[in-house]
């Protein structure tokens, strides 16, 4: 399988189960792993045989500053989804990372994977 990758891609979004947490958005830090549905993009050169990462960031970025999740599990459930369905990908690694969020901490996240990847 062929794989896109994404890394470090920031966005402002309410996420938090306190209250403090929600007061504003936060920063966080999205890292994806994209399968592509063929290998027709490899032959074809051409942009329409592919999953467009600059429209799967510009549409995650203009969903989570509309959208509050709770959790950073249901974040990533939710982008997957998109993910997923949005763009017919078969697989998809999301990663999620608040930053600074606790003392002393850098950083804290989750990562899923859904759909299936062809040995």
């Amino acid at each position: 399988m062929d794989i896109i990758f994404l890394r470090e891609v920031r966005a402002d979004t309410v996420i938090g189960v306190y209250e403090w947490e929600r007061q504003a958005p936060q920063v966080i830090e999205i890292d994806l792993e994209i399968g592509i549905p063929s290998e027709v993009p490899c032959h074809s050169d051409d942009i329409g045989d592919t999953i467009h990462y600059g429209v799967v960031v510009e549409r995650l970025r203009k969903a989570l500053a509309e959208q509050h999740f709770l959790l950073i599990e249901a974040l990533a459930e939710y982008i997957a989804k998109v993910i997923r369905e949005d763009f017919g990908a078969p697989w998809v690694k999301v990663s999620v990372t608040k930053l600074g969020i606790l003392p002393g901490v850098k950083q804290v996240g989750v990562m899923i994977e859904r759909g299936h990847r062809p040995h």
